[in-house]
């Protein structure tokens, strides 16, 4: 088993050439041309890829476990050009720690200056709602959705049209037209087999 195993390995023209010396088969036509320009070999890609990581991935995980809730509430947006709430913080403990800050400090630094940026958004949208109450408006939408919160409201919308979209209440009269003669067709069908 080891010699025949021997044949199969290397490239196609190493591979051929084992087989028409061994005299298994005969020698293709395209094997002089193939010697004289043989093609190019690649190295073979490693087995395993490595997984990326950056330096701030290690304070990310960590700003997870101390906020669960940012992965919903904070959720990454690919359209955005704004990084997550969470590498925003990793990238300031990185930053405070060239600068020379401990380790602990800068984790502590960051957290509190995501704690405040969030409480100044709530802030803002609270204020803006006052103002447009004061002003006999209906207050504009909140600028700094939740992601879940995001999802609600394109489920609203989804959920009015089935109820208001005249287009929607037509194949809806459609669906309910067909399910009856479908209904017809069985009791139809079922008491002529008996």
């Amino acid at each position: 088993p080891g010699e025949t195993m021997s044949f199969m390995k290397g490239d196609l023209l190493t591979r051929t050439r084992k087989l028409v010396k061994g005299l298994a088969m005969a020698e293709p036509v395209w094997l002089k041309a193939m010697e004289q320009a043989p093609p190019a070999n690649f190295p073979h890609a490693e087995s395993k890829v490595k997984p990326i990581s950056l330096p701030e991935d290690v304070y990310i995980k960590k700003f997870y476990k101390k906020h669960p809730d940012s992965k919903y509430e904070d959720a990454f947006k690919f359209c955005d050009f704004d990084p997550p709430p969470a590498r925003v913080f990793g990238c300031r403990v990185l930053d405070l720690k060239e600068q020379g800050v401990t380790e602990e400090e800068a984790m502590a630094m960051a957290d509190m200056e995501y704690r405040l940026e969030k409480k100044g958004k709530k802030k803002a949208y609270a204020r803006l709602r006052q103002i447009s109450r004061l002003q006999g408006k209906r207050p504009p939408p909140n600028p700094y959705p939740s992601a879940i919160k995001e999802i609600q409201a394109e489920e609203r919308k989804l959920i009015r049209d089935r109820f208001f979209n005249p287009d929607v209440l037509k194949i809806v009269e459609k669906l309910k037209e067909e399910r009856a003669a479908e209904m017809q067709d069985r009791t139809i069908g079922g008491r002529g087999a008996w």
